[in-house]
């Protein structure tokens, strides 16, 4: 058989899959598995989108678009960026993707070219490594720590810059801690990086899922960074794979020329129904629901403290929870799996998301309604009552 190609051996697992993967099988089984794993919405699109969806499909509205998006969408963005997050930019510098993950990968392709060290955080969501190594970049994981609320800082930034490295990719709100990037902080960073003539890909997927004050687009701060944003989280149409990228004006050509290619254009259905997530009636029912996530995570977070879990940090977006697990276990994997096998509740453990935390994190997700996390609690409470880590070593030894 012929050989794969190198960068094959690069792409890191999702190692969470396996553990959804037995919960799956357990539920199967006739147990009944409380999810706070998966980093899905448990709301899905309103049924205005879905109305819109319908209406077009009618209409036979599913012809290619244009490679940057339907004029309309790309409009609505633009207002929604001026109006929810403070930042100014024209429609043109805006191309709708097949979700994030599209945009990411057209950023990626667009400013690294084989070798150069893009710096990342430790802990940060995983697949972005992997688009990194599939343009021929090189990730370099900075260890980040509570006290720098598991961050990049500027200081990192100047610390760890190399004579390869060309700039960074960084999330805010993050996933897996739910942490946002002070916007002083944010704007020390791109000083950094702007000294040292790099470039900035920001992930914004999480920012309409802010819980605190009103949130800003880094846009206010730099127009030249490559935004990265999606329908999936806050607008909760996951499987309708749409997202979208904002790029400096002098990158636009280029990238219209790559996606025009490697694309064509975004799905034309999803593009005409996420049209209707911008009437008034839907970004009000969409306000509710980021209310509903923030009640769940000042019910989990508490909760979770008086069980003897540490939170190092309070998150402020996104809907997880990033906790340690040291008061009962060193051993996230091990402490992961009894969890689900004796309790039936699913937790991610940290090794996804980098090394340093890895073995004594676990990411819990409040995208399940609150009963049902009431419920999780209860279970964990049973569960940690009898849980020895001791034994849960003897047990996996044998």
């Amino acid at each position: 058989m012929y050989p794969l190609a190198e960068r094959t051996k690069q792409i890191a697992p999702f190692h969470a899959v396996e553990l959804l993967k037995t919960a799956q099988q357990l539920q199967n089984a006739g147990h009944d598995i409380i999810s706070l794993g998966i980093g899905e919405p448990d709301f899905t699109a309103p049924s205005a989108v879905v109305q819109a969806l319908q209406a077009a499909s009618n209409q036979g509205l599913s012809q290619y678009t244009s490679p940057l998006g339907l004029p309309a969408l790309r409009k609505a963005i633009s207002q929604y960026y001026q109006q929810q997050f403070g930042a100014q930019l024209h429609p043109d510098r805006i191309l709708v993707t097949t979700g994030a993950s599209a945009a990411l990968n057209l950023a990626c392709l667009a400013v690294i070219n084989p070798g150069d060290e893009i710096l990342m955080p430790d802990p940060s969501y995983p697949a972005n490594q992997n688009f990194v190594f599939a343009a021929g970049g090189v990730p370099k994981l900075i260890p980040c720590n509570a006290q720098q609320r598991y961050q990049l800082s500027a200081r990192d930034v100047a610390r760890h810059w190399g004579p390869t490295t060309k700039g960074l990719l960084i999330a805010s709100p993050s996933n897996p801690t739910g942490t946002s990037l002070p916007h002083d902080e944010l704007k020390a960073i791109i000083e950094e990086v702007r000294r040292r003539q790099g470039f900035i890909i920001m992930d914004e997927i999480y920012l309409g899922l802010y819980y605190e004050q009103s949130p800003r687009s880094a846009l206010t701060l730099d127009d030249d960074i490559l935004i990265i944003n999606s329908f999936s989280k806050y607008f909760q149409m996951t499987g309708w794979r749409l997202g979208w990228m904002i790029m400096p004006e002098a990158h636009r050509p280029a990238i219209e020329r790559m996606a025009a290619s490697l694309a064509i254009c975004a799905p034309s259905l999803a593009q005409h129904a996420a049209l209707a997530c911008f009437e008034p009636s839907t970004l009000a029912l969409y306000e509710e629901r980021r209310l509903t996530l923030k009640a769940r995570r000042d019910y989990l977070l508490p909760a979770l403290e008086d069980l003897g879990f540490s939170i190092p940090v309070k998150p402020d977006g996104a809907f997880y929870i990033y906790a340690d697990i040291r008061a009962f276990d060193k051993d996230s994997q091990r402490f992961a799996h009894r969890l689900l096998h004796e309790a039936h509740v699913v937790a991610v453990p940290g090794l996804d998301f980098g090394p340093v935390h890895a073995a004594h994190m676990l990411r819990f997700s409040y995208a399940t309604p609150l009963p049902r996390l009431e419920q999780a609690i209860e279970r964990m409470r049973v569960f940690l009552k009898t849980y020895s880590a001791a034994e849960a070593q003897l047990a996996q030894q044998a």
